[in-house]
């Protein structure tokens, strides 16, 4: 969703219950023409990187986060959804745990009733005292717990489960935790599948296999949760000859080098996972 379509709704601003009945009309048009899944995340400074030409393996292009490096700045600023305009003062914690609650309490009903379901990202980088002065509230499992409980147990809501984002948090450990919580309740809807190396609070992009966890051992727990949903190879690093993957969105950036790497990685490992399954 373009941030000035929502930007009052993520910011608790006056003007937000127009905006909030824009959204269930979004909800309603897009059931219509047979699209039955939102991402959304709830991050009003968009996701935050201090450098998109960082060097990973081989010269690859990959994103990198420092937070010694804030004060310089978002290097995504510039992004076709990040905020296009000042933000207000600081917001801290507990108003943004109210925006979601009004953001979900507004639009949950449409999307039950249309059968849309709304998929929520967790906020990357996850830093807990916020950037730009804006506290972000789903920057722990912890943290997507609680965000559950505004949802009432709506079958419309659950994760866009991003790994990379998860592994941002604790690694392993983290990403653990979520799968186990959320996906025996059938509540992660879908899943970016890359990752970094380090946590925050500072991290780098890197390639699959080469991260803070075991793929093949992350892809055994989901099926082992029961998870039946769709895996995005999301945003890969850019090889010599690629788009830059995160400047640029056309359809060249996405037919690169770099994800021809992911979804073969994916896809071989999958088949190895199924070999298994058969013996």
């Amino acid at each position: 969703m373009p941030f000035r379509h929502w930007d009052k709704v993520l910011l608790g601003e006056p003007g937000r219950e127009q905006q909030l009945e824009n959204y269930r009309t979004t909800i309603r048009n897009m059931a219509r023409a047979g699209i039955m899944m939102l991402g959304h995340h709830f991050m009003p400074t968009y996701v935050w990187r201090t450098d998109l030409r960082a060097r990973g393996r081989g010269g690859a292009l990959v994103t990198a986060f420092d937070a010694d490096r804030v004060a310089e700045g978002n290097a995504l600023a510039g992004y076709k959804l990040a905020p296009d305009r000042p933000l207000p003062g600081p917001i801290d914690a507990e108003r943004m745990w109210d925006n979601y609650r009004v953001f979900l309490e507004a639009v949950l009903p449409v999307a039950e009733e249309v059968g849309v379901r709304l998929a929520v990202h967790p906020d990357d980088p996850p830093v807990v005292a916020g950037l730009g002065g804006i506290a972000r509230i789903l920057s722990s499992p912890e943290g997507l717990e609680r965000a559950q409980e505004p949802s009432g147990g709506s079958p419309a809501w659950g994760l866009d489960l991003c790994l990379e984002t998860v592994s941002e948090m604790a690694g392993r450990h983290s990403i653990e935790r979520v799968i186990d919580a959320f996906g025996p309740t059938a509540k992660i809807f879908y899943i970016h599948f890359r990752d970094v190396q380090g946590v925050a609070p500072r991290f780098t992009e890197s390639f699959l296999g080469e991260g803070n966890y075991d793929p093949p051992a992350v892809l055994r727990r989901l099926r082992g949760v029961g998870f039946d949903g769709f895996i995005i190879d999301d945003h890969v690093p850019a090889m010599i000859g690629d788009e830059d993957t995160w400047a640029d969105t056309a359809s060249a950036a996405y037919a690169s080098r770099g994800r021809a790497h992911a979804m073969g990685y994916l896809e071989g490992v999958l088949a190895a996972l199924d070999a298994e399954d058969d013996a």
